[in-house]
């Protein structure tokens, strides 16, 4: 069975494997602070229906509450270790919606139907901005099914990547941000196409980009809006030739290469 990629916009994706729908990093809203979006129609109310919610790290634009509160009541949640206790309006949304939360480490794994999540580490401050604590780790997951699907969350590059998250045919790689300057522990275009030459997987699919933008800032740098899945695309071609780059537009649903 082939898997299925839908990409909602920034860091919010639905992988589709063995008949299992796992979501990434629900993100619903057309603002968030001093951010709006500003491209793509907000995801649809399909979106938020998925077996197994993932989160990758506490920021904002990460762990949305208000967001979480579209899940289906009784919906499993993988979080990383720590969450429930940073965050209180992840608690207040857990038990009005009686969402299962597992918060995890990495190497720990969670399993829904055939499909096995397994957390990795991410190089990222996965605090909750401003005044979070440190001990609350910022994870990547790898989606293990018919084929294995590796969501990076938000990370820079780090010498063991390639060991860390192993053997994978897709790779869901933040190419971007939502400002005009990205600050440590990022990918932008050139190091995501150096992340995808050491994965080597089958497919490559850009997300983190090109939907919310400070307010006020439209002139600011905007290649930095529009620009990284291109640019991701060409940077890839050079260092990465035979991973297959698949970029869709917000809310496209792709069926991206899983063997060579």
């Amino acid at each position: 069975m082939p898997v299925e990629v839908t990409w909602w916009g920034h860091a919010t994706v639905t992988v589709e494997d063995s008949g299992v729908r796992v979501l990434t990093d629900p993100l619903f809203v057309r603002r968030l602070a001093h951010l709006r979006r500003r491209r793509g129609a907000l995801p649809p109310p399909e979106a938020a229906r998925a077996d197994l919610v993932v989160v990758s790290h506490l920021h904002a634009d990460h762990l949305h509450p208000a967001s979480l509160a579209r899940l289906a009541p009784g919906t499993r949640l993988v979080v990383p270790r720590g969450a429930m206790a940073a965050v209180a309006g992840l608690r207040r949304v857990a038990a009005e919606r009686r969402l299962r939360v597992t918060e995890v480490l990495p190497g720990e794994e969670v399993a829904a139907g055939a499909v096995t999540v397994r957390a990795v580490r991410a190089a990222h401050d996965g605090r909750r901005l401003p005044y979070g604590p440190h001990r609350v780790p910022a994870l990547g997951y790898v989606v293990q099914g018919a084929a294995r699907t590796y969501f990076a969350g938000d990370t820079g590059l780090f010498d063991e990547m390639a060991d860390e998250v192993g053997v994978c045919e897709v790779a869901l790689l933040p190419v971007g941000g939502w400002g005009p300057f990205l600050g440590h522990g990022h990918l932008n275009a050139r190091r995501a196409a150096e992340a995808a030459a050491r994965l080597a997987p089958c497919s490559a699919v850009p997300v983190h980009y090109g939907t919310y933008w400070p307010i006020g800032m439209d002139a600011v740098r905007p290649h930095e809006f529009h620009s990284p899945g291109q640019e991701f695309e060409r940077q890839s071609a050079l260092v990465a030739p035979e991973v297959r780059v698949h970029r869709p537009g917000h809310g496209e649903r792709i069926r991206p290469v899983v063997a060579r």
